[in-house]
């Protein structure tokens, strides 16, 4: 699998960002029943930059802490029998992985929601990414019996990887 993590910001943290993405990320698709490589890019910005981002892409002017743009459709989620199907879109000629998607994360609201819910920022990436990484497996959050999935499945990864809500 292989993981593209760029940071555009100043910000560093005691933990290693690729390896933290890279974990959860595995244990995400290896819950997900994933059959194949894949390629995942994450992209570290600041607010202004999340803002950016949403305005252009979802015509909302205002930051947020993460956006997932997947690049397989799902007919139904963690489901991957399509992929084949998309084969030219959705795989790498090179390597023969599969492109999911890509992440954006804003390291300020990392920070802030990490602060405000009282634990690491370790633990506040981590949950950002599985989240997103499970709207690139199909997952979303619209109705509450959605929501409620997908919170299950972000709690079963994070805690088997031992990334858990104690404090920071």
């Amino acid at each position: 699998m292989t993981f593209y993590v760029e940071n555009e910001t100043d910000v560093t943290y005691s933990f290693d960002v690729e390896q933290t993405v890279a974990a959860v990320a595995t244990a995400v698709l290896e819950s997900e029943g994933c059959p194949y490589q894949v390629q995942i890019n994450v992209l570290l910005t600041d607010n202004e930059g999340i803002r950016e981002f949403n305005r252009q892409y979802r015509q909302i002017d205002r930051e947020t802490d993460v956006l997932s743009f997947p690049n397989l459709e799902f007919d139904t989620p963690g489901d991957f029998q399509n992929a084949e199907e998309q084969r030219a879109d959705c795989f790498d000629p090179d390597s023969g992985e599969l492109i999911l998607g890509d992440i954006i994360l804003s390291v300020d609201r990392i920070a802030g929601q990490a602060r405000e819910y009282g634990h690491s920022l370790r633990r506040e990436l981590a949950f950002l990414v599985a989240h997103s990484l499970l709207h690139l497996c199909g997952y979303d959050h619209m109705e509450p019996a959605e929501a409620a999935v997908m919170e299950q499945k972000q709690e079963q990864v994070l805690n088997a990887l031992g990334i858990t809500r104690d404090p920071a």
